[in-house]
């Protein structure tokens, strides 16, 4: 797999820092080479050299001319040095004036200066000083190693092109899709880690080292320190992660696994650095984990896509345990197509294989990633990108038949089609994909059912009753109508995930029945006014309402189960429900609304970047350099920098 080398490359300001880019062929990002540092005298193309242009000589493009003598270099300490770095610039003779270029006799550069292109420079009288001045006076022929390449500013106050970490990484990802990035260590400073840690959650449970995150706040400044010479001494070793199960809606148990508060450290910074070269690569439908998305956008995108499309079938595809199956050749080789740097590919896997410690002992982990490290969501949404996204893209410019929309929220995945057929064969599709990634959809929650527009009456016709629904970040889909008789997709509080919150709440609330009943309302209100800020959406207020009631029945029974007497009047109960539970309102826009209002470019205009569903969704083009990785579409087309119009029926037209 080589290395494609930028156009620009950044500037360097200490040993190993890299941000925006100089033109040049150099290494990728923060290339450094190993050819000799002399800076050409003069460009064949008439480029002026950084101290001429500063001093304001001459312009870009403008030729010079050949001057009858050599030009000397003149520097304050030496003259005829041959050091590196330093330019020689003509200065003006006396006898000539500001006319053509003569002996440099003094140490001003001259403002109309012909310089002489690219011819020997020999000394006019040796130094004084020096072990060996002899040496000074050979004579250096014209420079063959670097002489097209533009010189590099000498300080970063000189250059607009100074080093600005992060940002410079974006931009550099944002210009070269196959670009590969040499050097991202040195972005992980001091600073950085405490950022990071003050990134994490505070109340998050401990790892297996016992350390809290209030614990930590007062040894945060020394070991930040000690912890940065760590990981650049390459002296950092990974712990493995406490194994918890918690609870899901079906019964189950779900497994995770706590980092100790030093690995959530530099997880969060290693996530920080690679956001800012994955966020650029990352398609439009992938919601999950990423900064300025969130569950509500990815809902949203789904239901315009579903009304404004051509779509009659949906496919609701879940992985099968996708977290424990996730392959770390795999894994591994998938962020090599961007990142080149050895030590965070060290990093990631030593986070893969550190396991986990269950019931006191530790299982080392040959698959998957723990769910519940600060990385994981990043690295499913890098395995699935090369694995679903691109293929998935490529699949519905190639090979499908109508309309295809596709909205991923990490594991979970929810697709429309048009017709039949062609969910079918992407369904088949799909899973030989998945099969060569080690990967495999849940045999029972992985449905294909028709829904859009024309299925209640397609139902009817053929005597099958209701459309069916389908399950998607806690709301259950459904067909149906507004007042005027128009197609709206209804969504609703998934049942099951509606029965397990008042589960918990009914436990929680006679657990704290002998506590002070203003103490109880608050922690209730925080709970009911949580639950309302997600789930309180269009044509779900009144599923919240019978929540809110359940609510107030449980906090009743608690109450009066404080005692065997009953002494609380419906009158006083109803003050306290009126005082500390709050009542359902609509708190979300319509689904169209905010979407055309995050993304104006979708309803209008979209262009190369735009990054919505129903603009087409725009595809870089990614090249596959081993033949066997097929982790891109193969023969990707150009990236697209023309403009598409949206239609009136959703369409988008070149």
């Amino acid at each position: 797999m080589k290395v494609r080398y930028g156009e620009e490359v950044a500037n360097r300001s200490g040993p190993e820092s890299c941000g925006d880019a100089r033109e040049g062929v150099t290494e990728a990002l923060i290339g450094e080479t190993d050819r000799p540092g002399i800076e050409p005298r003069n460009q064949e193309s008439g480029m002026p050299t950084l101290l001429s242009e500063a001093e304001g000589n001459t312009e870009q493009g403008v030729n010079r001319k050949s001057c009858d003598g050599p030009a000397r270099s003149k520097t304050p300490g030496m003259s005829g040095s041959l050091l590196p770095r330093s330019w020689e610039v003509s200065s003006v003779p006396v006898s000539e004036g500001t006319g053509g270029a003569g002996k440099a006799y003094g140490r001003n550069p001259a403002t109309h200066a012909d310089e002489k292109s690219d011819t020997p420079i020999v000394p006019k009288k040796p130094p004084n000083e020096g072990v060996h001045p002899e040496e000074v006076v050979e004579g250096r022929g014209v420079a063959k190693g670097n002489a097209d390449e533009i010189p590099a500013s000498r300080t970063q106050s000189r250059s607009s092109r100074a080093s600005r970490g992060l940002e410079g990484v974006r931009e550099a990802a944002r210009r070269d899709r196959r670009l590969r990035f040499t050097a991202l260590l040195h972005h992980i400073t001091p600073s950085l880690l405490v950022e990071s840690y003050y990134a994490l959650q505070h109340n998050a449970a401990a790892g297996v080292d016992g350390v809290t995150w209030r614990e930590y706040r007062g040894i945060l400044h020394e070991r930040v320190r000690e912890l940065h010479r760590k990981i650049h001494a390459g002296a950092y070793r990974a712990q493995p992660s406490r194994r918890v199960f918690i609870p899901k809606a079906d019964g189950r148990e779900r497994p995770l696994g706590i980092a100790s508060l030093e690995d959530k450290i530099v997880q969060q910074a290693v996530v920080t650095v690679l956001s800012a070269i994955y966020e650029e690569d990352f398609l439009g439908f992938s919601y999950g984990f990423r900064r300025g998305r969130g569950p509500h956008d990815a809902l949203d995108a789904l239901v315009v896509g579903i009304k404004s499309r051509k779509v009659n079938w949906i496919l609701d595809a879940d992985i099968r345990s996708f977290f424990d199956e996730i392959d770390h050749g795999w894994m591994l080789r998938f962020l090599e197509h961007r990142i080149a740097d050895r030590r965070i590919l060290s990093l990631v896997r030593k986070w893969l294989k550190a396991g986990v410690v269950e019931d006191g002992r530790r299982v080392v982990a040959e698959r998957g990633t723990p769910q519940g490290a600060v990385i994981s969501p990043l690295l499913a949404n890098i395995y699935l990108h090369y694995v679903l996204d691109l293929w998935a893209h490529h699949w519905r410019k190639q090979q499908a038949g109508g309309d295809v929309i596709v909205v991923r929220y990490a594991d979970d995945s929810v697709l429309g089609f048009q017709s039949m057929k062609t969910a079918q064969r992407f369904l088949q599709g799909m899973q030989e994909r998945f099969v060569k990634f080690g990967l495999a959809l849940h045999p029972d929650k992985t449905r294909l059912i028709e829904f859009g527009r024309f299925a209640a009456t397609n139902r009817r016709n053929r005597g099958q009753g209701h459309p069916e629904t389908f399950d998607f970040l806690g709301f259950t889909h459904c067909c149906g109508t507004d007042r005027q008789g128009r197609f709206q997709v209804v969504r609703l509080t998934a049942k099951k995930r509606l029965r397990a919150t008042l589960t918990a709440i009914r436990a929680t609330l006679m657990r704290r029945r002998h506590e002070p009943i203003a103490v109880v309302g608050t922690w209730l209100n925080r709970v009911v006014q949580g639950y309302f800020n997600y789930h309180a959406v269009p044509s779900n207020l009144e599923r919240l309402e019978g929540f809110r009631s359940e609510v107030c029945r449980a906090w009743r029974h608690a109450l009066l189960r404080r005692s065997q007497r009953h002494r609380l009047p419906w009158e006083r109960f109803n003050r306290l429900v009126h005082r500390h539970v709050p009542h359902c309102r609509k708190l979300h826009p319509y689904p169209e609304e905010r979407f055309h209002a995050s993304r104006p470019e979708a309803r209008a205009v979209c262009g190369s970047t735009a990054r919505t569903d129903l603009c087409g969704l725009r595809l870089e083009a990614y090249e596959v350099q081993s033949p066997e990785m097929e982790t891109a579409a193969k023969s990707s087309p150009q990236p697209r920098t023309e403009s598409c119009v949206m239609t009136g029926n959703g369409h988008c037209e070149a």
